[in-house]
């Protein structure tokens, strides 16, 4: 068995909303290279670009000291990160990959099921905000450079190319043994993704931000990482979660349908999946769903693992419709109509 393990540090409650401007745009198709020097020169052209608008992100919890990487979105100081980097934390100490003295920064706010928080710096003088390119038009070997701060080295940069494209993974946090939750529509990297790492960029060589890391991929039977696997969010969700958790402190459309429930992969008595147990409901989603109720299939889609169930829900929308189908007790099936909410983080 395979589970992601979340590859930097590990919050809610918003701030007074301003509204950021983050600089969007097309991300640029680069000619192919006539030869290693122009290929370089992409490179580096990619990393002068973005590289100062990377940033080390610090700060103190229960948990101890949690070290990982954001993005500056803007000149008002946003920066974007992953809310596994930020945990429970209000306060933290920021660093830019080009150096200087440490800033401080507060919590704007998280959304959990998409892994991803903003915070904001005290004092954004000098901030250089990145320039986030369109994901949907990201292929399957396009060039792309990982860049963040892997194990506290500050402006690390990684290459590898685009391997797969709205992959559905599980993941843990650092340090559990077992998957705690399920992403997707992630963009599969070859690209080196290291702890710190979380919450850097994801960069094309038109110097375009579009993805933000979130994890690499470790055995569950080893706890070692696998080479050349690592995952990031796309640019297009990120700009729309962190457009809203500056405006609004919290995500009220996150693209992303919800049973309302919380759930785990069930198995019978040989050890097989069979099915989506329900555990607990989420409360104010009104789902008609129960703990106890095992789920079997989605509007008629075969559902035997938590995977298999966020994968079919990735390819739906808040507000639809669907039939549940229920494994009863004595083996029989009944099925439910339920609407789907809005994922939220609890």
């Amino acid at each position: 068995m395979l589970v992601v393990l979340l590859g930097g540090g590990r919050g809610t409650g918003p701030e007074t909303p301003d509204k950021a401007d983050l600089e969007t745009g097309s991300a640029v198709t680069v000619p192919m290279a006539r030869g290693p020097l122009t290929l370089e020169a992409g490179y580096r052209r990619g990393i002068a670009r973005v590289l100062p608008s990377v940033v080390q992100i610090t700060s103190r919890s229960g948990k101890g000291i949690i070290e990982g990487s954001g993005i500056v979105c803007d000149a008002l100081g946003h920066i974007v990160t992953n809310a596994h980097v930020v945990g429970d934390a209000k306060r933290f100490e920021v660093m830019l990959a080009t150096g200087g003295v440490p800033r401080t920064a507060r919590l704007v706010g998280a959304h959990k099921p998409g892994d991803l928080a903003v915070i904001r710096v005290d004092d954004p003088s000098g901030l250089v905000p990145a320039g986030f390119g369109d994901s949907d038009r990201l292929a399957i070997g396009q060039i792309v450079l990982a860049m963040g701060n892997p194990l506290g080295l500050s402006g690390s940069v990684t290459d590898g190319i685009v391997s797969g494209l709205n992959r559905t993974v599980r993941f843990a946090s650092e340090g559990h043994e077992t998957a705690t939750a399920t992403a997707s529509g992630l963009i599969q990297t070859s690209a080196a993704i290291n702890p710190g790492n979380s919450g850097g960029a994801l960069v094309d060589l038109a110097g375009q931000v579009v993805g933000v890391l979130v994890a690499d991929l470790v055995s569950a039977d080893t706890g070692s990482v696998l080479p050349g696997i690592g995952f990031a969010i796309p640019s297009g969700t990120v700009i729309r979660v962190v457009r809203q958790l500056v405006e609004k402190g919290e995500v009220t459309d996150a693209y992303q349908a919800d049973l309302g429930v919380a759930a785990q992969t069930v198995v019978d008595r040989h050890g097989r999946p069979s099915g989506v147990g329900v555990v607990r409901t989420v409360s104010g989603t009104g789902t008609a769903l129960r703990p106890g109720n095992v789920i079997v299939a989605l509007d008629d889609t075969p559902v035997l693992t938590a995977q298999d169930l966020a994968r079919a829900l990735a390819a739906r929308r808040p507000g639809d419709s669907a039939k549940v189908e229920l494994l009863n007790p004595d083996g029989s099936t009944t099925t439910t109509t339920v609407r789907l909410g809005i994922a939220r983080g609890d």
